[in-house]
């Protein structure tokens, strides 16, 4: 088992060194998964550029790979994808093992409800645990057969099954759910529609625009007709909000800190944790704003200040869902009590990061008090101890953040799984003066 050990530096009380420089983040990891689907689905020849080479986005490119799909290592972040069309996947020799990647498995699931052949699609220990039925019932819905075990994976999909158009309200606010439905809407004889309770990420959709799909999408709502071809397009993927957002409250905690993360995605539905970091003081200012391929990208700068606790706005919870991690250091560090409801959707992630971040931050000495669907707590100082990440890599990396203003050292146990998502996290810590060391596996 691999522990990382944080320790102090760049704390308000602790050591007088801010947490500074500048950093690129690696691809995002949203967008690298629906750029290798999508291309692959694509007629013709496209270069994927910026994707993020983690172990979660690696398991799609092997599950394309398995289905028929020619993709080029280029470079360790360069992609070449001979897209084969939207009826060109052959059927795969073996199961398609999605390791912990929910996104991987959910977005693949719709793409293979209409194919002409069957499939499974498994994974770890971890993704076995999560809900599937929340995809498995929209797709059955629209004809597609698809078993599952007792709600989770593995998932069996039966091929041959005409697709028909859907009116979709889904009960969740879930992008994975969303794009599952209009991935497997590409087969339907007809108008897919999904409508959700609440805004969620929209990648998806920018992406089939972007490749040349006619969708109408805004705020809650998303159409598209079925049997669209995509034509292939380079794809350039922006630096990853979800990775930046460590870097984000790192800064945002740190005596006299100021971070710059240059060419990061600031897709309107991605940053919430950018609005509530505001509302509790934060020093955050962007520039140079651009589009790259379709999607909005910034440099942000942030710099150290004292944080009061908020009462999270429900609107917001959907738009920083896999932020609330780092986002419960910063509530850890403000003055006051920051109270989040509203997220439930967070029980359900590679842990249940309600109860593993109110674990950990009690270890630390903080008033973490976890609710069904959010958590309460209660600003303080952070002390120092041993950790649990659970095997989650966003709750390892969040604890690596706490660290930094903590009393002494802190211990983060079960870091393997940061590579799914941020390989290179410890030599980027390190070159803003975090204060990061990768332990010998025990």
């Amino acid at each position: 088992m691999t522990d990382l050990t944080a320790h102090p530096g760049g704390s308000w009380a602790c050591h007088p060194a801010p947490i500074n420089g500048e950093l690129e983040m690696p691809g995002d990891k949203s967008i690298s998964h629906r750029a290798v689907l999508l291309a692959s689905l694509a007629d013709g020849l496209s270069e994927i550029r910026g994707f993020l080479p983690g172990a979660d986005c690696v398991a799609t490119i092997a599950a394309m790979r398995s289905l028929g799909v020619q993709i080029e290592l280029v470079q360790t972040d360069h992609l070449r994808v001979h897209g084969v069309g939207i009826d060109g996947l052959q059927a795969p020799g073996a199961p398609l093992d999605m390791g912990n990647s929910g996104t991987g498995m959910r977005l693949l699931a719709g793409v293979l409800a209409g194919q002409s052949f069957d499939s499974i699609l498994t994974g770890d220990e971890s993704l076995s645990s999560r809900p599937m039925m929340r995809i498995a019932a929209p797709l059955r819905a629209m004809g597609a057969l698809v078993e599952t075990v007792d709600g989770h994976a593995p998932l069996t999909i039966t091929g041959r099954q005409p697709l028909q158009p859907i009116r979709y309200l889904s009960p969740v606010a879930s992008a994975q759910v969303k794009s599952a439905v209009l991935l497997a809407g590409l087969h339907a004889d007809g108008e897919v529609i999904v409508v959700e309770p609440g805004v969620t990420r929209d990648h998806t959709e920018r992406m089939l625009s972007w490749l040349g799909c006619e969708i109408d999408f805004s705020n809650q709502r998303v159409s598209m007709a079925g049997g669209q071809r995509l034509t292939a397009r380079d794809i350039d993927v922006p630096g990853d909000f979800s990775a930046a957002a460590f870097f984000i409250v790192a800064a945002a905690i740190s005596a006299r800190g100021e971070i710059v993360l240059r060419n990061i995605g600031v897709n309107p539905t991605r940053i919430g944790l950018l609005d509530m970091l505001t509302m509790m003081g934060a020093d955050i200012a962007l520039s140079e704003p651009r589009e790259l391929g379709g999607e909005l990208v910034s440099d942000i700068r942030i710099r150290g200040s004292e944080l009061q606790g908020i009462d999270v706005p429900p609107e917001l919870v959907a738009l920083a869902i896999d932020e609330f991690p780092v986002f419960f250091i910063a509530a850890a560090c403000a003055s006051g009590t920051t109270r989040v409801s509203g997220a439930k959707e967070l029980r359900h992630k590679e842990s249940d990061r309600i109860a593993a971040m109110a674990d950990g931050l009690t270890t630390l000495g903080i008033a973490a008090r976890p609710q069904d669907d959010g958590i309460v707590i209660s600003g303080g100082n952070l002390g120092s101890g041993v950790v649990r990440s659970h095997g989650d890599h966003r709750i390892a990396m969040a604890f690596a953040v706490a660290a930094t203003v903590a009393n002494g050292p802190v211990r983060i146990d079960d870091v393997a799984n940061v590579a799914t998502s941020f390989p290179n996290f410890v030599e980027c810590s390190r070159l803003v003066g975090m204060r990061v060391q990768r332990l010998e596996p025990r």
